[in-house]
């Protein structure tokens, strides 16, 4: 058994303490940052790294033995925290054979070049940020960072690792990303308006399908990277997934407080998401969230088809729909939008009546927020926390 270090570092040296890390045989925890301590400190409690790794002013990390640590398989490479639909972090388990995997395939698909280099402006306590460092390392060349999102615009890279909400700033200010020879596109989905604006100026978008226990994409345009496999239920259109670089385990404690590793495959090597698609052409297309649907007097209304009614009105320009509860009909979709122009929104009528004219009427929001932004996490994906408060705070007015 191998020791796990948690890693309290910066994007930038996230790849050299990470090397350092593995060349001693440890796994590695990369922690959130910057994060409150509060929140730090619970991490480490729930699990249980044997030591805190510091780089110090001279550049050297300084470690700190943690009491009370508790040991990961030798095999396992990283453990990336992952709320999933609970909130509650667990620790996903990423081995050292699924990381390299997954940076072959997806150099491979990409037809990327020795010596080529990334460009990094997404967070490394992630996966997708982790795996801009791994497949630069895996070039020859190190990842260029941003220091922020209108600096990738000004990056001399090959190469570029974003989500929806990024691409759209840089659209909006201009940017000529139509140098680069990839942007990887993940962490949420990209509304067809967004990959309309970036095709119109000659972006060379790849769409990324993936989660961190898959070590991120692993399908690229509805096709799925090298020795992955994917499958989608016939009853339910839930996806599941196969192949070597899904995770090793959940490192996760059980109802007595004792940390565990839980392999979450079936029999035959399964890994099933929590994702709803359709397989069309051989190309996996998508459709939502397994677990986002809400029940509305009896009839299933999925949160993404309500969505996708709400952005084909011609006035808005980006949407997210919640779950509220309702006394007559247990629940309702409600509409936080953005409009395109918001001198003039849509009204909560105009996005009714447009929703009902290709949905059942369950599916018309009953309530509508407007705002300028949609709340978004580091890795873009809309807030379903701040979203819900949101509503709670328009109905309280």
């Amino acid at each position: 058994m191998a020791e796990l270090y948690a890693l309290q570092v910066d994007r930038a040296t996230t790849g050299d303490l990470l090397a350092w890390c593995w060349a001693r045989g440890a796994a590695a925890l990369v922690l959130p940052e910057p994060a409150p301590q509060t929140a730090v400190r619970q991490l480490l409690e729930r699990l249980a790294p044997a030591a805190l790794v510091e780089v110090g002013e001279d550049g050297r990390p300084s470690v700190r033995r943690l009491a009370d640590p508790a040991p990961v398989a030798d095999e396992v490479a990283l453990v990336v925290t992952s709320s999933g639909s609970t909130g509650v972090p667990k620790g996903v388990e990423l081995t050292h054979a699924a990381l390299q995997a997954s940076v072959s395939a997806s150099l491979e698909r990409l037809r990327a070049r020795a010596g080529e280099r990334w460009g990094l402006a997404l967070p490394t306590h992630h996966v997708a940020g982790i795996s801009v460092h791994l497949r630069a390392a895996a070039l020859g060349t190190r990842a260029v960072i941003a220091a922020d999102t209108p600096a990738v615009g000004d990056l001399d890279v090959e190469h570029v690792a974003l989500v929806p909400s990024q691409l759209d700033r840089l659209l909006d200010l201009g940017a000529p990303v139509e140098r680069f020879a990839t942007i990887l596109l993940g962490g949420a989905p990209a509304p067809a308006a967004l990959l309309a604006r970036a095709a119109a100026v000659g972006a060379r978008v790849v769409r990324s399908y993936g989660m961190t226990e898959t070590v991120g994409g692993c399908v690229y345009d509805g096709v799925p990277l090298r020795d992955v496999e994917v499958a989608v239920s016939d009853a339910e259109g839930v996806i599941e997934l196969r192949g070597p670089v899904l995770l090793h385990g959940y490192r996760d404690r059980d109802e007595q407080g004792q940390l565990r590793s839980v392999r979450p495959l079936d029999e035959h090597g399964w890994f099933r998401t929590s994702d709803r698609g359709q397989l069309v052409g051989g190309r996996l297309e998508v459709t939502g969230r397994a677990d986002e649907v809400l029940v509305s007097g009896g009839e299933n209304v999925p949160l993404a088809a309500v969505r996708e009614g709400l952005l084909a009105h011609p006035a808005v320009a980006d949407a997210a729909v919640v779950p509220v509860a309702d006394e007559r009909w247990g629940q309702v979709p409600a509409a936080v939008v953005v409009p395109i122009d918001p001198g003039v929104p849509p009204t909560l009528h105009d996005l009714r009546e447009h929703v009902r004219r290709g949905a059942p009427a369950a599916y018309a929001p009953a309530s509508l927020v407007v705002v300028e932004r949609l709340p978004r996490d580091a890795m873009g994906k809309p807030s379903r926390e701040l979203l819900m408060q949101l509503v709670r705070d328009a109905q309280d007015r």
